[in-house]
């Protein structure tokens, strides 16, 4: 039974399409949160919402990690304040390797004794990055 009670040929046909597209996703969704696909998680506290920023841990102790060596296919990176979560980011990893790669972030040290170096990324920016990439 259809959900679309449009007569229109036109509208149809655009509700299918539509309706598989959003299924598509859907399942890639489900796939995150039933273990099917790989994901890598960071979150950030407080200080995103005073600086824009967010930092993405590329070595530690120099040798690569997070972004640089993750074998996971999704990069979700929470946004949390006052513990609680506001919204969570969520990348294909390779394409955000490019964006970072095209960005060239600034590097920062930080973490447990400034062992591990982080691109600083500003959000807006990054989010803008996210809709030019290809």
């Amino acid at each position: 039974m259809s959900l679309n009670n449009s007569s229109e040929i036109k509208e149809l046909r655009k509700f299918d399409v539509d309706l598989e597209f959003g299924q598509q996703w859907e399942k890639h969704i489900d796939d995150m949160f039933s273990g099917a696909k790989k994901c890598e998680v960071k979150t950030e506290r407080d200080v995103w919402t005073r600086t824009g920023n967010i930092c993405i841990e590329i070595e530690s102790y120099g040798k690569p990690s997070g972004l640089t060596s993750t074998e996971a296919e999704i990069w979700v990176h929470n946004l949390v304040k006052d513990n609680e979560l506001c919204c969570s980011l969520m990348f294909n990893t390779d394409k955000l390797r490019k964006i970072m790669e095209d960005m060239k972030p600034r590097t920062v040290m930080g973490g447990d004794n400034l062992a591990s170096k982080l691109y600083l990324v500003n959000i807006a920016k990054l989010l803008a990055a996210v809709s030019q990439s290809q």
